[in-house]
């Protein structure tokens, strides 16, 4: 077992933690990122990523955060190759256990944890991801101007996801397991007044039709819930819009979480109930969910835990001088 310490612990290591870990290292800090199960982030199993700002040409969600990486560790940070088990906030400095037994310490601590879509877990929905089934369109509606989509959910989510993708197509439908809506009234009411939205009401879909290597999506299998019928839709893009699971069990009963299980944060920072803990990137934002925003917050991050170890410097020696004199 080693024990890792740092002036900047960052669990997670997609834009938000990779964001925090350049400006923490380029203020001193030595930030250690522990990368967790999936190093990168989304944005590793995102294809073409169009929304980025500084490319004008596609990139490959990859590709970026391997450049991300690589500029944090040019500019100081430790990656580590560990998933975090344990954390403990209750103390100081703050303690973070890997799966392997290492230790890792930090004066402040940035969460990064990210979240996940939360999918159908039918055939054909992961193998043909990215080539017609999505879980963002906010991400990947582009791709399907002038097409016909479909919004599978009954929730908030659903309905933002099937008004914004009137940006791009005249014709989306929602598909929703039971006979009314989860969302709020005044989105159901634009969603209703919206001429180029249908609704297929008590709808589940069993499948995802098409051919990853040939096209891809080319339809959904569908069974009524009521009748048990079977039928089809024809579709070109397809976006599961059934929420998002924020990585955040690790912090139960240490920080606070919304009803959701988002961390909670001071409005318009990354600062949690526990001075020196931050958070940034999806973990903390259920409205947003973008890279360039996740890059943001973590940049926040960073500047605060630096604004927070300066202060309780100053304090510290502030103290020595009281008792000397």
């Amino acid at each position: 077992m080693t024990t890792h310490t740092t002036r900047m612990l960052i669990i997670g290591s997609g834009p938000a933690g990779l964001s925090a870990a350049i400006y923490g290292a380029r203020a001193g800090l030595q930030p250690i990122v522990v990368q967790g199960l999936q190093p990168g982030g989304q944005l590793t199993i995102t294809t073409d990523v169009e929304n980025y700002p500084g490319f004008r040409e596609v990139i490959q969600g990859p590709w970026l955060m391997q450049e991300m990486q690589a500029q944090a560790e040019h500019v100081g940070t430790r990656m580590m190759w560990d998933t975090i088990v344990s954390v403990d906030t209750t103390s100081w400095p703050f303690r973070a256990v890997g799966d392997g037994g290492d230790v890792y310490e930090g004066e402040t601590l940035v969460i990064a944890t990210g979240a996940q879509a939360k999918w159908l877990g039918v055939p054909g929905e992961h193998e043909l991801g990215g080539k017609g089934v999505s879980a963002c369109a906010t991400c990947d509606g582009f791709f399907y101007r002038g097409k016909k989509v479909v919004v599978i959910g009954g929730g908030n989510t659903a309905v933002e996801e099937a008004l914004y993708l009137t940006n791009h197509s005249q014709d989306v439908t929602l598909v929703h397991r039971r006979d009314s809506l989860r969302a709020e009234k005044i989105l159901q009411d634009r969603l209703f007044a919206h001429p180029n939205i249908t609704v297929i009401w008590n709808k589940a879909v069993d499948r995802f039709l098409g051919d990853p290597l040939a096209g891809g999506l080319t339809g959904l299998a569908l069974t009524d819930t009521v009748t048990g019928e079977k039928s089809e839709l024809s579709t070109e893009g397809a976006f599961v819009a059934i929420g998002h699971a924020p990585a955040t069990e690790l912090f139960k009963g240490q920080l606070e979480l919304d009803d959701s299980g988002y961390i909670l944060v001071q409005p318009g920072t990354p600062k949690t109930a526990v001075p020196g803990v931050f958070a940034c990137g999806d973990v903390m934002d259920h409205v947003y969910r973008q890279a360039v925003t996740a890059a943001g917050t973590g940049c926040m991050a960073a500047l605060d835990a630096e604004r927070f170890l300066a202060a309780r410097e100053f304090e510290e020696a502030r103290a020595v001088v009281a008792a000397a004199s």
